[in-house]
């Protein structure tokens, strides 16, 4: 079954902070939306591209050996593949991620903030 998914609402209804949320599926990809604040970690996904769209707020994204990205509402980037990457905002921010399903949340670096796929989908 087909319905409409407000963003907005599915991000106001997430309480905690760096915990994507699972909101639909395009083939391979997830469709998913967080809140975050702060720093996640250093980390990356050897095999899928990660693309973070920002809906409110400003994120910056560390990336090695480069200039730092700097997103407003809006705006998107794509990491790719294989690429070391820090997700930082200064105030609480607002953004959706595409990722391909195999994509693990923080890479193969486990922190205390690392999501499973099951906990993005519940």
């Amino acid at each position: 079954m087909s319905q409409a998914i407000n963003i907005a609402k599915a991000q106001e209804a997430i309480e905690d902070l760096w915990s994507p949320k699972v909101l639909g599926r395009v083939n391979d990809q997830y469709v998913k939306a967080a809140r975050v604040q702060g720093s996640l970690t250093w980390h990356k996904h050897d095999n899928e591209d990660e693309l973070f769209l920002v809906t409110k707020g400003r994120l910056k994204i560390e990336i090695e050996g480069q200039d730092t990205v700097c997103l407003g509402p809006g705006e998107f980037f794509v990491v790719p593949k294989g690429v070391m990457h820090n997700p930082i905002a200064d105030d609480e921010c607002w953004i959706v991620l595409i990722e391909t399903v195999s994509t693990k949340h923080t890479g193969d670096v486990v922190i205390d903030r690392t999501r499973s796929i099951d906990e993005q989908l519940a």
